[in-house]
């Protein structure tokens, strides 16, 4: 029933002008909810930032060294 409700709204702003600026940000704010609740993927995240915990031993440090690239 939720989805029809938001059919027929969608296509009753869909019609003017005012209704798609209405519709694209709504559009916009639900995609960044979406991508918030699920949280940034693996590969996106910076490079360095591991847990919290300080008696965790992380190794050496490799900050202002280049990484090789192995192919």
């Amino acid at each position: 029933m939720k989805r029809i409700l938001q059919l027929f709204a969608t296509r009753w702003l869909a019609r003017t002008p005012l209704g798609l600026i209405v519709l694209g940000i709504g559009w916009w704010i639900m995609r960044k909810r979406r991508a918030d609740r699920e949280g940034r993927a693996p590969g996106m995240r910076e490079p360095g930032r591991g847990p919290r915990d300080p008696s965790m031993y992380r190794g050496p440090s490799d900050r202002g060294r280049r990484r090789s690239r192995v192919s």
